[in-house]
């Protein structure tokens, strides 16, 4: 493969180490490629680079790292689509769905999504780039973005960036400049956020719309975090894990034999209904839920997680994800489970406790992602840089204050009628569980009027769905279905 490079170097520099590491503030590297995606030739441009973040006198106080693919020879570009691609963390680089997703390249996995050697990147012939221009984003210290020194030497304060509404407002701001470097005003614009990129695309949606008055046409959550569940102590929100408990044991092959030889998606409604009507109303009882009730309600949940009575009993019935996953293949295997992916199994140093050692599914990522992203940024996208590409850190502490994000992306619906979400999880998922994920949709609109621009796709996988190959095919065909379905096709914004 031949690349045409075409190298835009900025005269600012600056330093982000004491080791003297630099790194462009303001550069573009663009290289052309050729691939086949659904059995059509498809040309594009990538450039990859970064751009400065500002602060209100105009002096730059961070750089993004992005990568931007555009297809090239589009003769109509004020209608093709655009994609702003966030991940989670939220110190996570924008690199899982871009090399394992809706990439044009993906990195080499076996067809359930488990690391192969040699690691490398091959084709994605399912990538949605035929149908939309995207660009994918690292927000500050992911990838290779970072805070920029003043004329003293000293970084900006961490509250201008590592918090829920400081990370959104910078980030639509670095959107604006984005969108007009690219003359991509006129182009129907989507944003998809992946994990914590699921409260931020949330309350983006809403900034951009009456901050940057830059309308979308979607928003898309993939396993989406909702930390107005999250990290609030109110047990009666466990009962939401009870659907997830009820895939991971299937899938182990840890469920009674009267739920274990029936698909998967002909058991979930009947716990779902379950854990709303029954089990939520019942945890909500706390202590003073009468003895008889409490032994009901623990036989039913022991059948439809795989448990035994006797462990759902000594957690009060509110059983922690993290027993889970040390707790359903105790007696059977010894195996821990993944928690943002439980078909994946790892080895503890004992099998008595409460919580795994580690995150088995984690460290398989790890494995095979790092390696990848680092080849080929370097040998297939032509930027090189000594800086270290973090893939993800901790940006803690994190402010978590007035996540106003729920209702922020409720007003963008409201106000553009144009606007519809699609939400996308895997049933595997332990972390942000899918059917939290359902939860969090019912709630964003609780006047009902808006629920037929919503859409909900689950998935035979985990956290990153698109790891197993049969989900990366369905996935992508339903990005491309909600985004022809939400594209305006002539028709006025009204209701």
């Amino acid at each position: 493969m031949k690349y045409y490079l075409v190298f835009i170097f900025s005269f600012v520099t600056f330093i982000i180490t004491s080791q003297n590491l630099m790194i462009p503030l303001d550069t573009m590297v663009v290289t052309n490629h050729n691939t086949i995606i659904k059995g059509v030739s498809i040309s594009y441009s990538a450039t990859t680079g970064t751009q400065p973040v500002w602060d209100k006198k105009g002096v730059p106080i961070a750089t993004l790292f992005y990568t931007y693919y555009e297809r090239n020879n589009v003769k109509d570009r004020a209608n093709r689509p655009l994609i702003i691609s966030f991940n989670g963390g939220p110190g996570s680089a924008s690199v899982w769905m871009h090399i394992a997703y809706t990439g044009p390249r993906i990195l080499k996995i076996d067809e359930e999504g488990y690391p192969v050697q040699p690691y490398g990147i091959k084709n994605n012939p399912n990538s949605i780039l035929d149908v939309a221009d995207i660009v994918y984003v690292n927000p500050v210290n992911t990838g290779y973005s970072r805070m920029v020194k003043d004329k003293e030497g000293k970084l900006p304060e961490r509250e201008t960036f590592f918090g829920i509404n400081a990370d959104i407002k910078y980030l639509a701001e670095w959107i604006n400049t984005f969108v007009s470097r690219k003359n991509r005003w006129e182009s129907p614009k989507y944003i998809i956020g992946e994990s914590y990129g699921g409260t931020r695309v949330m309350g983006l949606a809403n900034e951009l719309q009456n901050k940057q008055w830059m309308y979308l046409n979607g928003v898309i959550l993939v396993s989406p975090a909702d930390y107005k569940l999250y990290n609030t102590g109110q047990t009666v929100y466990s009962s939401l894990n009870l659907p997830y408990y009820t895939a991971a044991a299937w899938y182990q092959k840890a469920l009674p034999s009267a739920l274990q030889k029936k698909d998967l998606l002909e058991v979930l409604p009947e716990v779902e209904n379950y854990a709303i009507n029954t089990f939520m109303p019942a945890l909500a009882k706390g202590g003073f839920i009468a003895e008889s009730e409490k032994q009901k309600i623990a036989k039913k949940v022991s059948y439809y997680s795989g448990l035994s009575e006797k462990a759902i009993l000594q957690n009060n019935l509110d059983i922690p994800t993290s027993f889970f996953w040390k707790e359903l293949l105790r007696d059977k295997s010894g195996h821990i489970i993944g928690r943002l992916d439980s078909r994946y199994l790892g080895i503890d140093k004992r099998e008595s406790g409460n919580n795994p050692d580690y995150s088995a599914e984690l460290t398989s990522w790890y494995h095979s992602f790092t390696p990848a992203i680092n080849y080929y940024i370097r040998m297939h996208l032509n930027f090189k840089t000594d800086v270290k590409y973090n893939v993800l850190v901790s940006q803690e502490p994190w402010d978590r204050r007035n996540d106003n994000t729920r209702e922020g992306l409720r007003q963008a619906m409201a106000q553009n009628p144009y606007l519809k979400v699609l939400i996308q999880s895997g049933y595997y998922d332990g972390a942000t569980t899918y059917f939290a994920a359902k939860y969090t949709m019912w709630q964003i609109d609780p006047s009902g009027k808006m629920k037929d621009r919503f859409t909900f796709k689950g998935y035979r996988s985990g956290h990153m769905m698109y790891l197993r190959n049969e989900d990366l095919i369905s996935a992508n065909e339903d990005l491309r279905t909600f985004i022809n379905e939400s594209l305006s096709k002539g028709k006025s914004a009204k209701y």
